[in-house]
């Protein structure tokens, strides 16, 4: 299959990874050329160039979350960040207890870590969400036992753009004494973090979501109150305060540093901008298709998000169909079972809406007459694919498919 560019190419997947602003590769450049010496080297000026500007960048990222440059641990994204936070605490803290808690609706990377410590004889409680991907809290105060060393629950949902609300959470972690990780990959730069305020104590970010270079991430580790420690996974010099052994991505956390600044100089006017942009999307689907279903939650979501399932058309024949546009489909077109989103199903949207479900994510370059050239094209895509639809024939008849007999052969 060839990858042909079309003409007019549409961004709209700002949730899978962002373009690098122009103003963070210009901070990056240098510590490639002219300084380009290892963090790491303490016996001349190309090391103690480079340890500068380490420094001053994590010096940005802690003040960004609320605290303070020694809390922070250099990753190579959030991936690294969400296994070091959930098995380096496993590890360390498996005296207390054996016993995990999450939510069905993370990330892979939170919950494939979690699945690794089961096979190892840990005990994970997984709570489910409502409709609109919430959790109940009360469900998970009760879910909480003198054995939980973790709970990590993410702040806002890279698939339908729930958040959830991190400050409550953090405070029942806090009153029973349990430590409490959020992955804030999706969050960090647009929504409001401050992990003293919210009881925070591990927190996950990747550059790459905010306007940054790929490959670079942090994880925050709290320092006091409580001192939370955690074992390492990779081994090697002792980096990072012994938490993570590697030399630095110095242009990374550079360019990290920088897109986070610029995230944070005009934060609430940019979300209300991707907000209307996101909002005129929607609205033009809306008004001009019938039977489409927003995904979770349309008041407490990212600015960005914009989760849509269309009845009576396969998310993969749309893909198909909207050439030119970059979105993501519900469904999971890189795995041979063409199974679902897990996260869909959470909800409880059956398999046929969820193999319907397109995700547009809008960002910070992101244009009016994009979004009207996007909305044209997918409108004209249902449109089309429901004119070859039977069942989308059927329901305009009035006919409930539900409760058709369909007979076997």
């Amino acid at each position: 299959m060839t990858h042909n560019h079309p003409e007019t190419l549409v961004y709209l997947d700002y949730q899978a990874t962002t373009p690098v602003d122009p103003q963070v590769l210009d901070a990056m450049l240098p510590y490639y050329r002219k300084h380009f010496g290892n963090a790491a080297s303490r016996n001349h000026a190309f090391g103690w160039d480079a340890e500068k500007a380490v420094e001053h960048a994590r010096e940005v990222l802690a003040q960004g979350i609320g605290t303070t440059s020694r809390s922070l641990v250099f990753t190579s994204g959030s991936t690294e960040s969400n296994n070091l936070a959930i098995l380096g605490v496993a590890r360390m803290y498996q005296p207390k207890g054996r016993h995990l808690i999450t939510c069905a609706t993370e990330h892979k990377a939170v919950l494939d870590p979690m699945q690794y410590l089961v096979k190892e004889g840990w005990e994970l409680t997984t709570l489910g969400v409502n409709s609109k991907g919430h959790l109940d809290l009360e469900e998970l105060r009760a879910a909480i036992r003198d054995d939980t060393v973790l709970v990590s629950i993410m702040h806002g949902n890279n698939e339908i753009g729930t958040l959830h609300p991190i400050a409550e959470i953090g405070a029942i972690c806090r009153e029973k004494n349990v430590l409490f990780h959020t992955d804030a990959t999706q969050t960090l730069g647009k929504e409001a973090i401050d992990v003293e305020a919210m009881h925070i104590d591990l927190l996950s970010a990747s550059a790459h979501k905010l306007y940054g270079p790929k490959g670079c991430g942090f994880l925050y580790v709290r320092r006091r109150n409580p001192r939370v420690r955690i074992e390492p996974i990779l081994h090697g010099g002792g980096h990072e305060r012994g938490m993570r052994s590697g030399t630095l991505n110095v242009p990374g956390i550079v360019g990290f540093g920088k897109a986070l600044e610029l995230c944070l100089q005009n934060r609430e006017e940019e979300q209300r901008k991707v907000a209307a942009l996101r909002d005129r999307l929607q609205q033009q689907l809306m008004d001009k298709l019938s039977h489409v279903h927003i995904n979770g939650d349309p008041e407490h979501r990212l600015a960005c998000n914009l989760n849509l399932s269309f009845e009576f058309v396969e998310g993969e024949s749309m893909l198909m169909g909207m050439h030119g546009i970059a979105v993501s489909s519900g469904s999971a077109c890189t795995s041979a079972s063409l199974e679902p989103s897990y996260v869909l199903r959470a909800l409880g949207v059956g398999d046929e809406l969820a193999h319907s479900s397109i995700r547009f994510s809008v960002g910070r370059f992101t244009t009016a007459d994009e979004i009207d050239h996007a909305a044209a094209l997918t409108i004209s895509t249902v449109k089309k694919l429901r004119e070859m639809s039977p069942l989308y024939e059927m329901a305009m008849e009035g006919i409930d498919l539900s409760n058709v007999q369909w007979s076997g052969h």
